[in-house]
């Protein structure tokens, strides 16, 4: 009988956890209606529907759907899954639950070569397309020199964290020293710049998914799709991990490798959506805390319910976005620091009573 308790216990908690799953995962395609069809102009609900299943004629609500609506719908999803999988998996090898793209300087780093491209190119934004106008480079060229420059950071901190000897406080602090240089450096090219490239930095950092289009959205998919793949595949790693580094030494994982490679994977999934969408902070840093809070910590379940539910909080804080100050839309990055930092703070009172 005393043996049979915990394992019921065990049940319970999967079959719950099941649960929350199928519910998160039944609301996303919900929101995903929703976000389409409301806006400046709004569609109503069959038209949206017959759209989206190729059967409409309305050529207005064609376009409002398929030109505009449904590619930030869908950026808003793939880069709030990325972004969620990528904080966690950083938690997870890093075993800090402070860690997060953000705040390990990758965003910031990405910031800085945007800022650098735009400073020698010149130009300015324009709002309508979220297009860089009059500058020498293309916006193709400025999301590589964001990469790039994320990437470089990538190296760099891994770099580092291996001549240190690979210890997770130290690839920490070498984030947060990065950080605040790519800061430093980003003020010191706006200290610089004339109104019109200080208006594109500005507006640039500011993180939008209505600058996604159908190439960029491939671009998403190719990469968001295969590397969480590959995450979710090295759940019983992470799960050994939490254990302690000795521990999952003895249970016989490769606790340097899956470090680098997950550190490698989630800072170049990073790197793809903050160049082609701006930063959009807290995703990376807040979803894994309330995936933790409903699912627990077994990253079998956790990376998962982190997937959708990062998508479902990125999607509904754009659609939010866009009605909020309509017919302006606002960046979604804004809003979420606005939601993001009274969560978090109300998620941290809630570890600590536990």
């Amino acid at each position: 009988m005393n043996m049979e308790q915990p394992i019921q216990k065990y049940s319970r908690a999967v079959k719950r956890r099941i649960v929350l799953l199928i519910a998160v995962t039944m609301l996303l395609p919900l929101a995903y209606v929703v976000s389409i069809a409301v806006g400046a102009a709004s569609v109503p609900l069959h038209e949206t529907l017959a759209v989206l299943c190729g059967t409409s004629d309305e050529q207005r609500f064609i376009r409002i759907i398929m030109d505009i609506r449904l590619p930030q719908t869908l950026a808003a999803i793939i880069a709030g899954s990325g972004l969620a999988v990528s904080g966690a998996t950083m938690q997870a090898v890093l075993r800090n639950p402070l860690c997060s793209p953000f705040t390990l300087g990758i965003s910031s780093a990405a910031a800085f070569g945007a800022a650098l491209m735009l400073f020698v190119g010149g130009g300015n934004v324009m709002p309508i397309n979220n297009a860089i106008a009059g500058s020498s480079f293309s916006s193709s060229v400025i999301a590589f020199g964001a990469f790039l420059c994320a990437m470089s950071t990538t190296v760099a901190i891994l770099v580092f964290g291996r001549f240190c000897g690979s210890r997770s406080e130290t690839i920490i602090l070498i984030g947060v020293a990065l950080n605040s240089l790519f800061t430093a450096g980003l003020m010191f090219l706006q200290y610089l710049s004339d109104d019109a490239r200080l208006a594109a930095i500005v507006y640039w950092t500011f993180g939008d998914t209505a600058r996604a289009n159908w190439n960029d959205l491939g671009l998403m998919t190719l990469c968001v799709v295969p590397v969480s793949f590959y995450f979710l595949t090295q759940s019983w790693n992470y799960n050994a991990l939490a254990f302690g580094e000795e521990t999952a030494k003895g249970l016989g994982v490769p606790v340097r490798r899956v470090r680098l490679v997950t550190m490698f994977l989630a800072s170049f999934l990073t790197a793809i959506l903050v160049s082609l969408l701006g930063i959009i902070g807290f995703v990376g840093l807040v979803v894994p805390h309330i995936a933790r809070l409903l699912v627990g910590s077994d990253y079998r379940f956790l990376l998962t319910f982190s997937l959708i539910f990062g998508g479902l909080l990125l999607l509904v804080a754009d659609t939010s976005a866009r009605l909020i100050l309509a017919p302006r839309v606002l960046p979604v990055s804004i809003l979420m620091a606005f939601i993001g930092t009274p969560i978090f703070l109300l998620l941290l009172l809630k570890w600590r009573e536990a």
